[in-house]
């Protein structure tokens, strides 16, 4: 079945809840589990005129939000005795940065939270998981 899980984890109430159910998969299936936070890129241009917070700091404040996140996610896993790889990376999209990193980590499932928009919502804003779906070969599973 599958042998290595990406799971990636934005520190929401949702994805505590995938995080839960790819642990519970990969013990199961005695699957490794490769855990995964996006940093946000930087969202302002280095020749605007305001800048709220500087670049430094702000890839600080990303970096320290992202391994809190992932250290749950460890610390899950190792209880239950899953072995877990956290990773993370910049991209201007995450879903970019989870695909990225599921082919380079050679990951044969991604498995992640539904983020449940529904009605004109989801069309106009669209989910991470929607577009990991579109763009990506690599089989997802999606929790609800």
């Amino acid at each position: 079945m599958f042998t290595h899980i990406l799971v990636p984890t934005d520190g929401s109430d949702l994805s505590r809840k995938a995080i839960d159910g790819a642990i519970d998969l990969a013990k199961t299936v005695g699957a490794r589990l490769t855990a995964y936070a996006c940093l946000p890129q930087y969202p302002y241009s280095p020749f605007s005129e305001v800048v709220l917070e500087p670049p430094v700091e702000f890839l600080e404040r990303g970096e320290r939000e992202a391994r809190a996140h992932l250290r749950e996610v460890e610390e899950c896993a190792m209880r239950v005795g899953v072995h877990v790889e956290c990773r993370t990376s910049v991209h201007p999209s995450p879903y970019l940065g989870i695909i990225e990193t599921a082919e380079q980590g050679g990951c044969d499932v991604i498995f992640m939270a539904s983020h449940g928009r529904r009605g004109i919502g989801s069309l106009l804003i669209g989910s991470e998981t929607q577009r990991v779906l579109t763009h990506t070969r690599i089989p997802v599973i999606v929790y609800r």
